[in-house]
């Protein structure tokens, strides 16, 4: 008898091919799934970091509204959720300004405007240019003598505003986007306030400064960006390279090095930001004459026209003044690439600023002023100072600016109205939270929430402390097999397994299926009507 052969499996070549596909299909499904999944660990150092930027972002202490102090230079924030600015520019609108504090702890999840530092304002949260539902969360209730709720008291009088309030900047009048804008704005120092003819410290785009719009650089032809870049400023009106070359078509081809390659240069007829220190817009200028005759003298540039047309009356002025080597960079506004954080504002704010105070700022001149008054010189300069230009200008000045004014029985009084340019003016900054130093700090000042839940967890007492063990290892042994699950599967827990479960653990589903069996014996409605008399 023949021996019949051995016959193969029919399906063993198929096995052999589904195995290694099952595992690879199981593979790809925890690769996926680990990609947007993370550990406890994880998800803890990452809520450090999250903490960690906070702090960084918001490093003073928001513990305290700044109203109570009065009138000082501060940064101010404007909230358009609260004080939302008309349609129309025309219509009137009662702007309002908080302080550092009440922006975090009182208009924290609200559309805020960042204005940078104000002279002489006192935050208006809790007064009556805000609706009665915005109330101020830090002050003290005079009704209740609690803190909070405070709301509907009368704002000071003495505080000036301006287009920034509305979200308006520049001459321009544009609305502020950091995410869209490229370049950076300057803040002008500010003589006069909107009701006077001045700017109200507002911040100008260079290429608006000198008549070419905010988008002058964009609006540029390739080979001309290049030449921008390429050209010199050297005194009034810097010349731009006729020989420039041609973007390299790998710029071109690279958004992102084109990005970096296009830096905004200075426009034409603006200096260069290490060449000044501050300056006077034009609006500022025309509002005080006076100061024209300062124009290219020492401690100032030579005039930065508002038109091009006008930089050839600069022909007639003095040779330019000498930039000292110590000049720092002016104050600018934040750039599209640049962090929204205080602790970089320093850099953003004007040279004229001392460190940080917590004294309110006096709305007078100082004593020292009054000294000054008593050394000012009998003779006045202004005979030997150059003829003002009769054009529209800004007024760019250095470091040694306020060294040069007269200060003669009759150009005194001229400056004493304007205490910032006598002296240097103090700033006033919150103080830095107490925890803000340590590593896991936060803003409040109570260390990161694992610190808080550690805290609280040691400072339970002993009967509380087993009892929330005793529920720990309770819930421990409830999830063991629910995990257990999924680990012999290679799935990832989804939010909507993990909600399914604790209902479960509830009881939830349970109760739900008991009442739908109590609604069958019922007829589907368990009610019962009482019987009258």
């Amino acid at each position: 008898m023949d021996a019949q052969p051995l016959q193969q499996p029919t399906n063993s070549v198929s096995d052999a091919e589904e195995l290694p596909a099952r595992t690879k299909a199981r593979s790809d499904s925890m690769s996926q799934q680990s990609e947007t999944s993370q550990t406890a660990a994880d998800f803890i150092r990452d809520q450090m970091q999250l903490e960690a930027d906070a702090r960084e972002a918001l490093p003073y202490s928001i513990e305290h509204c700044t109203n109570l102090l009065g009138s000082l230079r501060q940064a101010a924030f404007a909230c358009l959720t609260c004080n939302p600015p008309p349609a129309n520019p025309s219509d009137p609108y009662n702007a309002a300004g908080v302080c550092y504090a009440c922006s975090v702890q009182c208009h924290g999840e609200h559309n805020l405007v960042e204005i940078f530092t104000k002279r002489n304002f006192t935050c208006d949260c809790g007064t009556t240019r805000f609706p009665p539902t915005s109330p101020c969360a830090l002050r003290i209730n005079s009704t209740t003598n609690t803190k909070g709720g405070v709301h509907s008291e009368e704002p000071d009088v003495n505080n000036k505003y301006n287009q920034n309030f509305r979200n308006r900047f520049c001459g321009c009048e544009c609305d502020y986007d950091p995410f869209q804008q490229k370049g950076t704005m300057f803040q002008c120092l500010g003589l006069g306030t909107p009701e006077t003819g001045g700017c109200g410290e507002d911040w100008y785009h260079p290429g608006c400064l000198v008549g070419l719009g905010p988008k002058w650089f964009e609006n540029m032809k390739p080979a001309e960006k290049s030449g921008a870049k390429g050209a010199e400023t050297n005194g009034a009106l810097p010349s731009i390279a006729e020989d420039a070359e041609a973007v390299p078509a790998r710029v071109e081809e690279d958004p992102k090095l084109a990005e970096e390659e296009e830096d905004v240069p200075p426009p034409p007829g603006f200096p260069a930001d290490e060449d000044f220190d501050g300056f006077i817009c034009y609006k500022c200028v025309e509002a005080y004459p006076w100061i024209k005759r300062y124009a290219g003298t020492s401690g100032f540039l030579p005039p930065v026209f508002l038109k091009q047309d006008d930089a050839a009356d600069a022909l007639s002025a003095p040779a330019p003044v000498k930039v000292e080597s110590e000049v720092e960079p002016p104050p600018k506004k934040r750039k599209a690439d640049e962090d929204d954080e205080m602790a970089s504002q320093t850099s953003k704010r004007p040279k004229s600023e001392a460190g940080p105070s917590a004294a309110p700022l006096a709305g007078h001149p100082s004593a020292s002023i009054k000294q000054d008054e008593d050394k000012s010189p009998k003779l006045c300069k202004l005979p030997s100072l150059p003829p003002a230009p009769t054009t529209p200008f800004s007024l760019f000045f250095l470091p040694s600016f306020r060294n040069s004014f007269c200060r003669c029985a009759s150009c005194f009084p001229l400056l004493t109205p304007h205490p910032q340019l006598l002296e240097e003016e103090e700033t006033y900054e919150p103080p830095v939270s107490d925890d803000g130093a340590s590593e896991h700090g936060s803003t409040l000042g109570s260390g990161s929430l694992l610190e808080r839940g550690e805290s609280a967890l040691r400072n339970v007492d002993r009967v509380r402390a087993i009892e929330g063990v005793m529920a720990y290892n309770h819930l421990k042994d409830k999830l063991k097999p629910f995990f257990q699950q999924f680990a012999e599967s290679g799935q990832a827990i989804s939010a909507e397994d993990i909600k399914a479960y604790f209902a479960k653990l509830r009881g939830d589903e349970e109760a739900i299926r008991e009442a739908g069996e109590a609604a069958k014996d019922g007829n589907g409605d368990s009610r019962r009507e009482q019987s009258g008399y």
